[in-house]
């Protein structure tokens, strides 16, 4: 009992450390957090996501993953496709002549607000680096009935994460009331989305 704790603690800290770092997902819930639109279900959906890899992850399945060479190849593909066609579209944002504000109309239904989520989510091989193989590794080296407090632990600091970072960009209302910020935004989701699209092709190639 005494090792609860401490097993909920590490698993909270390593899945922060590695879900804060800049990346399309989490320009994804951003941009949507400061449209106020559908921030609830995407909150929900990468949180539960998340918990569902690593727990996936400390079960086995990252060993199974890393002897799959063909799914690796395959993910890597589609997500950088993926990536590449969203950086293309926050480029149409950001050079089209009318500009977004925070008062405007959602413009994505519930459904493909979630489907691009997801897409964010299983078409990055770089989350099943981070979830699935590191976070499953770590949480195996824990006894096996302290694992689900690992995986716990892990997925409370997604959710965490997520919720500050979807519900918390309203605090970024009165920057993003002017349109010119909205276009640095999609500048920014631009370049970001089209390099990591080209990071992933760079490790086919080399």
């Amino acid at each position: 009992m005494t090792n609860i704790l401490p097993t909920f603690l590490t698993g909270f800290a390593m899945s922060a450390a590695l879900i804060m770092a800049i990346g399309a997902q989490n320009l994804f819930v951003l941009r949507q957090g400061l449209k106020r639109e559908h921030v609830g279900p995407i909150v929900l959906f990468c949180g539960c996501a998340d918990a569902i890899l690593i727990a996936a992850g400390v079960g086995g399945v990252g060993a199974l993953l890393g002897a799959m060479p063909q799914l690796t190849l395959t993910l890597t593909i589609s997500g950088s496709a993926f990536l590449a066609w969203y950086g293309f579209k926050a480029f149409q944002r950001m050079m089209a002549p009318e500009s977004m504000t925070v008062s405007a109309q959602g413009t994505l239904t519930v459904g493909r607000a979630l489907g691009a989520t997801a897409a964010f989510t299983f078409l990055n091989p770089h989350v099943y680096l981070d979830t699935v193989l590191l976070m499953g590794a770590a949480g195996s080296a824990h006894a096996p009935a302290l694992r689900p407090i690992f995986v716990a632990g892990a997925a409370t600091a997604s959710i965490t994460w997520f919720a500050a970072l979807g519900y918390g960009a309203r605090i970024l209302t009165p920057l993003f009331a002017r349109p010119s910020a909205w276009k640095v935004l999609d500048a920014i989701v631009c370049v970001v989305m089209l390099t990591l699209a080209a990071s992933l092709i760079g490790r086919i190639v080399l």
